[in-house]
């Protein structure tokens, strides 16, 4: 089983697109908090979904379980928490959800975790990509950032 993770931004829609018909993504999890935001460009979440479909027939899932809280997401983006302590409270943040025992491994097969940064480095969706990985021990999960 392979899980992608992508960022938009720094991407032009035909890079972006692109890559997810390269690696033939299934469906799109959108794990942004905030994703009707003008600074979104061609991934709002109202254009989003019909972009998807029709260019590539990929499907479109918006997942509240994987996003950060706000609180967290304005502390990181205003230096208030640092990198080490934003992925020890959204890991947190997660356990608590306790997303395993609400879904299966199959919502996420050939899925491409979505958000803004263009790098996974520090972003929560490599974290949140990780995250899954341990809560289907009985898969063998790939990671892919795309």
């Amino acid at each position: 089983m392979t899980i992608y993770t992508i960022g938009f931004s720094q991407k032009s829609a035909e890079e972006f697109f692109g890559l997810l018909m390269e690696n033939g993504v299934k469906t799109l999890v959108d794990i942004r908090l905030n994703n009707r935001s003008q600074l979104a460009g061609f991934t709002k979440a109202r254009d989003l979904p019909f972009f998807l479909d029709k260019i590539a027939g990929i499907g479109y899932r918006h997942d509240d379980f994987l996003a950060p809280t706000k609180t967290l997401l304005d502390g990181y983006k205003k230096e208030k928490i640092s990198w080490p302590d934003y992925e020890r409270i959204y890991l947190g943040t997660l356990r608590e959800r306790d997303l395993g025992s609400r879904v299966g491994p199959s919502l996420y097969e050939n899925a491409c975790l979505l958000c803004s940064e263009p790098t996974a480095d520090r972003c929560h969706r490599r974290l949140a990509a990780e995250y899954l990985c341990g809560i289907f021990p009985e898969k063998s999960i790939d990671i892919v950032h795309l």
